[in-house]
């Protein structure tokens, strides 16, 4: 579907597409990346950049402001409509020196259009201008995402200890994708945008820079061949070179293996590896509500050091 109207506001026009060409890819890119120079922080998520590329994605569209004399890019946001009980939910972002003009309400009026006025919306790092554009919407802010940090060095993790019967080794490409992404499923079940993912997902990752499988930690426990054993947990490292940051990318556990301290072994084997790196600090992201996972963090050090906020139509 490719939809291309002005707009009743004057001074953009907006396209909306199911796949984006190399060269609209690019020009997002290129935006993306001059907002956050500006901002601290990516308007657009990982999984949201990584969909930039590779044609269309069931149910992702792309929306476009572009400037109808120039063509010159002002704005770009994305709508994934692909949970099944949840709103589609949306990035946005407005290039900064384009800013106060009403592209941003532009692209979220188009986006609540598209929803059907129901409508879930990131605000990466939560800056004031991303509330005030909420409250025009009118949307309520329903969920809180932490980033915490902790240094590396010196590092006080002790030795994991893992319980009797697991031992760890890591991932390796194209032998251990299924059993990975059927643990990743049931371990964050609860968790739409994590628990969705896909081979296509999970080739995408495999694809980046910075994707390293000495960095992907496998937990196993049953027979003694490597055929008999069962994938019960998982830590997936991830290096960002050009900020010297190491970020716990994701821990996950079978919910059958859930309890037995299993969690807090793999973190500290993925810390300790991220140290030996020699990377000064590791980042990690959870949902304030998880009280749980919040607590056994900061006991390994990690404190907040940025939120990013999700908002909501009340339907």
């Amino acid at each position: 579907m490719t939809s291309d109207a002005p707009l009743p506001t004057p001074g953009h026009r907006l396209t909306v597409l199911d796949a984006l060409t190399e060269e609209q890819a690019a020009q997002v890119l290129d935006l993306l990346a001059h907002a956050a120079r500006s901002d601290g922080v990516q308007a657009v998520s990982e999984q949201g950049r990584l969909q930039l590329r590779g044609g269309r994605r069931e149910g992702v569209r792309h929306f476009l402001l572009s400037d109808p004399e120039s063509g010159g890019l002002l704005g770009y946001a994305q709508l994934e409509d692909t949970d099944p009980v949840e709103a589609p939910a949306a990035e946005l972002v407005v290039h900064p020196e384009k800013r106060g003009k009403g592209h941003g309400r532009a692209l979220g009026d188009a986006l609540l259009e598209a929803s059907g006025r129901r409508l879930r919306v990131w605000a990466h790092g939560g800056k004031s201008a991303a509330r005030h554009l909420a409250q025009v919407l009118g949307l309520t802010m329903f969920r809180e995402l932490r980033q915490l940090r902790r240094p590396l060095s010196p590092l006080d993790v002790p030795e994991p200890t893992y319980p009797e019967g697991v031992t760890v080794r890591t991932f390796v490409p194209g032998q251990d994708d299924a059993a990975w992404l059927a643990v990743n499923a049931a371990a964050f079940a609860h968790h739409p945008e994590q628990g969705s993912l896909t081979q296509r997902d999970l080739d995408d990752r495999m694809g980046e820079d910075w994707f390293d499988p000495k960095g992907f930690f496998l937990a196993e426990k049953g027979g003694e061949s490597g055929e008999g054993r069962e994938l019960v947990g998982f830590h997936w490292t991830k290096v960002h070179r050009a900020e010297q940051l190491g970020e716990v990318y994701v821990v996950g556990i079978a919910p059958g293996a859930q309890g037995g301290g299993l969690g807090k072994a793999l973190t500290a084997t993925g810390l300790r590896h991220l140290a030996a790196e020699g990377l000064p600090t590791a980042s990690l992201y959870v949902d304030a509500d998880n009280i749980a996972a919040v607590t056994v963090y900061e006991r390994l050090g990690f404190t907040t050091y940025e939120t990013d906020l999700m908002y909501r139509t009340e339907s």
